[in-house]
C-alpha cells in the first residue's frame, strides 16, 4: 500500500508539473501575441500616417485651420479637428465621470438591495446598446431640443450659423451617456472589492457613512476608478458612428453651438472616396488619434503608479 501510495504521489506531481509548464507556455504565447499586436499596429500607423506629414508639411497639417482636401488648391489643416476631439472628450469626461462614480457609490453603498438589483441590469443593458442607436436617439430627440435652445440664445444674432441642433454640445451629451456604463460598472466593482474592515474601522472611530465613503472607500478604490476613467476616455475619443449623427460635419472651432468634426468622424466620413494625398492625410489623422489615446493611457498609468507609491 505504501509503495502504491508513493507512486501515486510522484505520478500526480509529475502530471501537475507538466500541466503547469504547459499553462506557462500558453500564457507566454498569449502575452507575446498581445505585444506583437500592439507593435504591429503602431508600426502600421506610423508607416501609413507619416508620409503625408513629409509631403504636405507638419505645420500645414497639424496647425492649419482650413480643411479643403478636394479644392483646386487643397488644404489639409486639422487643428480644429484635433481641438474638437480634445474639448469634446474632456467635456464628456467632466460630465460622465462624476455621475458615473456617484452612481457606483449609490449602488454599492447606499441603495437598498432590491433597488440595486433593478438598476444594475439596466446599466448593463446600456453597455450593450450599439453606438448607432445612441446616435439615432440623439438625432431624433436631442438635436431638436438643442435647436430650440439655439433659436432662443441666438434669436437676435446676425452672424451665428444655425446648425439644426447638430453641434458640439449634442455630441458631448451623447458621449457622456455612452461612457456611463463603463465608469459605473468598473467603479462599482472596485468599491465592492475594498476590504470591509476599512469601512468598519472608520465607522467605529465615529465617522458617518458619507464621511466613510468619501474619506476612506473612494480613496481606497482610486486605482479602479482611474481605470474606469481611462476606459471611458478610450470609448469617448474612439467613438465615430454616434457623434457623426449628432455633431454635424463642419470643421469649426469647438464652441458649444458650432457644427464640428471629430478625428474619428473625419476618417469615417471621407475615407470612402479619398484618394492620393487626401487619403494619406486621413491616415495621418488616424495616427494623431492613436498617439493621443496612447499618450492619455501612459500619463494616467504613471499618475496611478505614483499614487500607489505614495500610499505605500
Amino acid at each position: 500500500m505504501t509503495s502504491k501510495a508513493s507512486f501515486s504521489i510522484k505520478q500526480n506531481y509529475k502530471n501537475k508539473t507538466l500541466v503547469e509548464k504547459a499553462a506557462h507556455m500558453i500564457f507566454m504565447l498569449c502575452a507575446f501575441f498581445a505585444v506583437v499586436a500592439v507593435f504591429s499596429i503602431t508600426f502600421y500607423m506610423i508607416m501609413s500616417g507619416a508620409p503625408a506629414l513629409f509631403k504636405v508639411g507638419l505645420k500645414e497639417v497639424l496647425f492649419g485651420t482650413v480643411w479643403k482636401p478636394t479644392a483646386a488648391e487643397p488644404q489639409y489643416g486639422i487643428l480644429y479637428v484635433i481641438l474638437t476631439s480634445i474639448v469634446g472628450t474632456g467635456m464628456a469626461i467632466l460630465i460622465g465621470v462624476p455621475i458615473g462614480v456617484l452612481t457606483a457609490v449609490f449602488l454599492a453603498e447606499v441603495a437598498p438591495k432590491p433597488l440595486a438589483a433593478i438598476v444594475k441590469p439596466a446599466i448593463e443593458l446600456l453597455a450593450g446598446i450599439p453606438s448607432v442607436i445612441y446616435g439615432l436617439l440623439g438625432l431624433l430627440i436631442l438635436n431638436p431640443l438643442m435647436y430650440k435652445l439655439e433659436l432662443i440664445i441666438f434669436k437676435d444674432s446676425t452672424t451665428h450659423q444655425f446648425t439644426g441642433g447638430a453641434n458640439l454640445l449634442s455630441a458631448v451629451l451623447v458621449l457622456a451617456l455612452m461612457i456611463l456604463p463603463t465608469v459605473i460598472n468598473i467603479s462599482q466593482s472596485s468599491i465592492q472589492a475594498i476590504p470591509k474592515h476599512l469601512k468598519f474601522a472608520s465607522l467605529a472611530l465615529g465617522a458617518t457613512h458619507i464621511q466613510t465613503i468619501f474619506k476612506v472607500i473612494l480613496p481606497a478604490a482610486k486605482s479602479g476608478i482611474i481605470t474606469a476613467v481611462v476606459l471611458g476616455v478610450g470609448r469617448a475619443i474612439g467613438e465615430a458612428m454616434a457623434i457623426s449623427l449628432v455633431a454635424g460635419s463642419s470643421v469649426n472651432l469647438p464652441m458649444p453651438f458650432n457644427s464640428v468634426r471629430f478625428l474619428t468622424t473625419a476618417i469615417v466620413g471621407e475615407m470612402g472616396y479619398a484618394q492620393d494625398t487626401h487619403r494619406e492625410v486621413l491616415f495621418t489623422i488616424g495616427l494623431v488619434l492613436f498617439a493621443f489615446i496612447m499618450s492619455i493611457n501612459l500619463i494616467l498609468s504613471k499618475l496611478l503608479k505614483k499614487g500607489d507609491l505614495k500610499n505605500d
